[in-house]
């Protein structure tokens, strides 16, 4: 087998609510550019990929529903949010005060607030790889990358109570 099979083909999420964010939507977009372009992802116990991936909410839980390339189900895997309730409070409100600073606050600034955004994006990534690694095996890029479209899923569903303050 080579790694050029075990990685993602297509992403998609779940956009049955509502919520259109500019920034966020963006963010998403870059997120599923990277991701499709250098990723490795290995589900447990399957030959090869390459790899479909929809990522939803199910009653409340993150559910990652993998496929084959042709779309046949190979597995779902749900998570529970709650180990990533206090990194998502503090991922949104570093990214609002990112927004909040950009044209009012030199680049100093700026500049410090996004090396807290990567600190608390790495963590989330690093703790998004050991909740899946029962199921799938990612990188540490793969899991950023998923943290940022789990954190525009979220951040898509207004009502979601673990990205308010």
């Amino acid at each position: 087998m080579t790694a050029v099979e075990f990685r993602l083909c297509d992403v998609s999420l779940d956009r049955s609510f509502g919520g259109r964010d500019e920034r966020i939507e963006r963010e998403q977009a870059l997120a599923v550019v990277d991701l499709l372009e250098s990723n490795t992802f290995i589900p447990v116990g399957h030959d090869g990929g390459p790899y479909r991936l929809r990522i939803e909410m199910v009653d409340g839980r993150l559910a990652l529903h993998i496929a084959d390339d042709k779309g046949a189900h190979i597995v779902c895997h749900c998570l529970s949010l709650a180990p990533f309730r206090r990194l998502l409070k503090d991922y949104t409100r570093i990214c609002e005060s990112y927004y909040d600073a950009i044209g009012r606050s030199g680049p100093e600034r700026l500049q410090a607030i996004d090396m807290g955004r990567r600190g608390i994006h790495d963590e989330a990534a690093e703790l998004l790889r050991e909740r899946l690694s029962a199921k799938v095996h990612v990188d540490k890029d793969t899991a950023r990358r998923l943290f940022t479209l789990i954190y525009a899923l979220l951040a898509r569903n207004v009502t979601y109570p673990m990205l308010l303050s």
